[in-house]
């Protein structure tokens, strides 16, 4: 396992980056069975610390967790909590090989988009009416084809506060969506009897 520990507005220390890997190591041992290759990220900001991780799995989805605590080793530690809570949810919901395999098919469906960062002007009054935003930054981005179900593994692993995906029954662009009550919003354009009709892999409603 590769692990680069670095430190923003703070200097991570030895004792911390030891601290903090181990803890990562065992976690990802326990449930993986395996070394993985990640970036965890030390920030302190207005007295408060957060440790930040990022972990690329073995599938190739980024597995992130962030913490937060009046001191490095806190933050650590509730970082390392909220990640295993998700790579355990990742393990129990990982499907089958075959089911691997199927939607490793299906990336032939997936959309090449682009992700763009924009500014937003301090006084909105002095723009041109037909004048288009200000972009910052730009970088691709792929919209997978993907069931719902497989939509809401990938998303839970994350810290991004939504997917768009591709939906595998009907083709449809889908949103899913961090709610505040801590469950995961889901949006289909698709009417719902149609998506039913194409016998989607949609999850169980409470």
């Amino acid at each position: 396992m590769t692990l680069q520990i670095t430190g923003k507005n703070v200097d991570a220390g030895d004792a911390y980056q030891t601290y903090v890997s181990d803890k990562i190591r065992s976690v990802l041992k326990k449930y993986l069975g395996r070394d993985l290759d990640g970036h965890i990220r030390l920030e302190k900001e207005r007295g408060l610390f957060k440790t930040n991780c990022s972990v690329r799995l073995a599938s190739g989805l980024l597995l992130e967790a962030h913490g937060e605590g009046g001191d490095a080793y806190s933050s650590a530690d509730s970082a390392v909590e909220r990640l295993e809570t998700r790579v355990r949810r990742y393990k129990g919901r990982l499907k089958s090989h075959s089911a691997a395999a199927a939607a490793s098919g299906r990336r032939k469906g997936d959309i090449d988009a682009r992700d763009y960062v924009v500014g937003v002007a301090e006084d909105a009054h002095h723009e041109e009416p037909a004048a288009g935003p200000l972009i910052i930054a730009e970088a691709p981005h792929s919209i997978g084809e993907l069931t719902v179900g497989e939509a809401v593994m990938n998303f839970d692993i994350t810290e991004a506060p939504f997917l768009i995906f591709r939906n595998a029954a009907h083709g449809g662009l889908n949103v899913v969506y961090r709610r505040k009550d801590g469950n995961i919003g889901w949006i289909d354009a698709e009417p719902s009897s149609q998506s039913r009709a194409n016998g989607a892999d949609q999850p169980k409603l409470a």
